[in-house]
């Protein structure tokens, strides 16, 4: 690859600064966050064993998405990715809607992984306040985010190495562990832990069933990926192979991981509040493994913030260029980053501070709540866009995508019903629902603001009609 190459800008003027091997990173972190390594311990006190099962179920859906959106990026790779394609299969409000909502789910989590981070950084120092640590990295990572998509994809790459070494790590340790029986853990390490404390379902199916929305907001950041399109050098390559990949991700770094943490610990052991991997090795005993797996979890926590930086400024620049978002966020910098909007994204984290400062003790819980209904409703815009899609080609009206997701629409049809249900769980569970008010308030929030848009731009939801009307 020459340097022509790496410094050539995209259609979009963004700097086509993202190499095979980052976005490939990019895709692994994407698939392993504080989701997995925090939000996991909730998940296990409420459902014990059977959370690997529902970590797998949802992977399952995850990968149907995953491929319902590659088909969508080679016939189209633009940097706006999923707000691009509601706006182009389901009309100019869609784009606007799924635009903004995909911000402000980047917005939450980013918040909910400066909680997290902050936490871990009290195993090391208890005595800093919970919101000073937070307040540190988010300015340290505004900065990284400023400078160049290179240093954000540099900076993600050895982010994704560090988690991505420590859990096959982790699991290598634990798998020690189960066959030869060293360590203070090795005398009730066993595989029959998985059904030996009152089955694989203790608390019964049901309650397996509503930690689905939890499981869901571990993989939020998969679809990253497609933000990713308008800076990679070459996406018709990069981006197959790092949905491909997808799989085995899941297979080893959730299904994997939690098998062999459960059969080494009893799932009884675990708590809310506390990462499962740090309580693990805790028990095994291993010098300094507690301390080395809090650094791990701690630079998941700071990827997926760091990310989210990275998202929100090229979401709200996608909605600038539709005249759905103020005209500042356009712009971008001397180094092609859209400095407006990640500025003012990050000023919105910050909000996350505050929360970590008023109610420390469930700031996480809030945040991810909110975040998991607004990646939900991202995933069913890219199933019914590629629904849509698939409608089109199939009458000629377009052309077909070099990737075509297996199985056709079926299968996003399948991912759209169970996202369906994961809604209704949510709206069951009390500690959940709060994000179906918020969400409620999003939507009224996102009406005011498209009727205002239309009546100073009457033109906006006529933008797009000649396209809309092909694929309709």
């Amino acid at each position: 690859m020459t340097s022509a190459k790496v410094t050539e800008a995209s259609e979009e003027g963004y700097e086509r600064g993202l190499g095979s091997r980052q976005v490939q990173m990019i895709a692994i972190g994407g698939a392993i966050g504080v989701g997995l390594f925090m939000g996991a311990g909730a998940n296990i006190a409420k459902a014990g064993p059977s959370i690997i099962l529902m970590y797998a179920l949802a992977g399952v859906v995850i990968f149907f998405i995953m491929r319902a959106l590659g088909e969508l990026l080679l016939y189209r790779p633009v940097s706006g990715s999923f707000a691009e394609y509601a706006r182009e299969f389901l009309g100019p409000f869609f784009g606007f809607v799924t635009g903004w909502t995909y911000w402000l789910m980047w917005v939450v989590t980013g918040m909910a992984e400066l909680t997290a981070a902050a936490i871990y950084i009290h195993f090391w120092f208890p005595g800093i306040p919970q919101w000073v640590s937070a307040l540190v990295f988010l300015v340290v990572l505004f900065g990284v985010n400023l400078i160049s998509v290179k240093i954000f994809g540099e900076v993600e790459f050895w982010f994704s190495m560090i988690k991505v070494t420590a859990i096959i790590g982790m699991i290598v340790i634990g798998l020690g562990v189960l066959t030869l029986g060293f360590s203070d853990a090795g005398d009730t390490a066993a595989v029959s832990n998985l059904w030996s404390h009152d089955g694989f379902f203790p608390n019964g199916i049901g309650s397996s069933l509503m930690t689905l929305q939890g499981v869901m907001f571990a993989y939020l950041a998969v679809e990253l990926v497609g933000v990713t399109a308008g800076e990679s050098e070459n996406p018709e390559k990069t981006l197959p192979k790092a949905i491909n990949t997808l799989p085995w991700r899941i297979i080893v770094f959730y299904v994997g991981a939690l098998l062999v943490i459960l059969s080494v610990v009893k799932w009884t052991e675990f708590s809310a509040g506390e990462s499962p991997f740090v309580h693990a090795f805790g028990e095994i005993g291993i010098p300094l493994a507690a301390g080395i797996v809090n650094f791990v979890v701690l630079t998941a926590a700071l990827s997926s913030c760091n990310s989210g930086m990275y998202s929100t400024g090229r979401m709200l620049r996608g909605l600038a260029a539709n005249n759905e978002a103020p005209r500042a966020f356009a712009r971008l910098n001397a180094r092609r980053t859209p400095a407006v909007g990640i500025t003012v994204s990050v000023a919105l984290m910050g909000i996350g501070v505050i929360l970590n400062y008023v109610v420390p003790e469930k700031a996480f819980a809030y945040v991810t709540s909110v975040a998991t209904a607004a990646g939900i409703w991202t995933w069913m815009m890219i199933l019914v866009s590629h629904i849509r899609y698939r409608r089109a080609v199939d009458a000629g009206r377009l052309r077909a995508s070099s990737f075509p997701a297996p199985g056709g629409a079926l299968f996003s049809w399948v991912a759209l019903a169970f996202l369906l249900g994961v809604t209704v769980m949510i709206a069951a569970d009390a500690d959940a629902r709060v994000c179906l008010y918020v969400a409620a308030g999003w939507a009224v929030a996102l009406g005011v603001g498209w009727t205002v848009l239309r009546k100073g731009n009457p033109a906006i939801a006529d933008r797009d009609e000649d396209r809309f009307e092909k694929v309709g």
